[in-house]
């Protein structure tokens, strides 16, 4: 299980961690750790933001989106426009599967990037000062809809084509193990009064409104979720979560 974290590093970033190769059974349980992994990530940002926050909210902002991408190499990025190409231009599931394995980005893809990126920045702007903390909540809250999804609903993908076909055959307990660590910040910036009770609801309630909705669009086009669609996950329940946050 440890082993597996370090595994959950090298699947969601381009930090060198090392550790291969890693056992079926340790791929299975990184998903445990994605919000854990997303809350170091947040924690990494937030120190990014720190330290150009007086260059202006909107700069800092941009550099936040800018680290974000090169630590990740816009791994969540990418499956939000391949989603957006699939779902917006395609009218059946063998097309859509079809879309999503097409390298290049669309009108749909194109205009998902701009919309979100912007939405990041502009939000994190509005947030000022609030932005750090914002950041590891977000981070590490909008990794965990994605894991509930891969317990919920069937991976379609065949796993001659899946990259990530281990990954994503998490079950109940992964999906436990990941729930324990946004629970654990939220308590921690509770208590810390960083956070208040309605804040904390609203974010609980706003993660698991963005995974149904997800969910139920996702099975409804191909009767399950791909890789791509878990990352344009995490990117819709990001953006919703510092939505939420500067609404609170």
């Amino acid at each position: 299980m440890l082993r597996a974290g370090r595994g959950a590093i090298t699947f969601l970033t381009r930090v060198p961690v090392g550790g291969f190769p890693y056992s079926d059974a340790e791929w299975r349980w990184t998903s445990a750790w994605f919000p854990a992994i997303g809350a170091l990530l947040g924690a990494a940002y937030a120190a990014v933001w720190l330290g150009f926050e007086s260059a202006g909210p909107f700069v800092a902002g941009v550099l936040v989106v800018i680290a974000a991408l090169l630590v990740t190499g816009g791994f969540h990025e990418d499956g939000l426009a391949d989603t957006a190409d699939a779902l917006g231009g395609a009218y059946n599931r063998q097309k859509v599967l079809e879309i999503l394995k097409d390298s290049r980005i669309g009108a749909f893809g194109a205009a998902a990037l701009v919309v979100v990126l912007l939405l990041r920045v502009a939000l994190l702007a509005r947030l000022g000062a609030r932005a750090p903390l914002a950041l590891l909540l977000s981070e590490c809250l909008s990794r965990l809809p994605s894991v509930w999804l891969m317990v919920a609903l069937p991976y379609v993908t065949q796993d001659a084509q899946a990259k990530s076909r281990v990954v994503t055959r998490a079950a109940l307990p992964q999906a436990l193990m990941a729930s324990l660590w946004p629970v654990a910040l939220c308590a921690g910036a509770a208590a810390a009064g960083s956070l208040s009770s309605l804040s904390i609801i609203a974010l609980t309630g706003t993660a698991a409104a963005v995974g149904l909705l997800c969910g139920w669009r996702f099975h409804a086009r191909v009767g399950g979720v791909t890789g791509d669609f878990l990352g344009a996950t995490q990117q819709v329940a990001a953006c919703a979560l510092l939505l939420v946050l500067v609404l609170t």
